[in-house]
């Protein structure tokens, strides 16, 4: 199983481009934040971990989690600073 982090802060290609060459048996799994994304051009909606999540919607071989910022397990400051920022 690959985990990739921070998918939010890759590229729509850089997620195609593990997604594509998974091997049989492979499973993957994208984790991340479009909230909080740290490179300047992307956003919301051109991040790798949004374009794959769009894309891969109705696929029976993909299942996606969404989570809201109260199941989050974040400390007291992040989840603070998240609704404040």
């Amino acid at each position: 199983m690959q985990n990739i982090d921070e998918a939010q802060n890759m590229t729509p290609n850089q997620v195609k481009g593990i997604i594509t060459r998974a091997g049989k048996g492979t499973k993957i799994v994208l984790l991340g934040d479009p909230n909080q994304i740290d490179r300047p051009f992307l956003d919301e909606r051109t991040n790798g971990l949004s374009y794959a999540s769009e894309y891969m919607k109705g696929s029976p071989l993909c299942y996606q989690i969404t989570m809201s910022t109260e199941e989050c397990e974040r400390s007291e400051l992040a989840m603070d600073a998240i609704r404040r920022l």
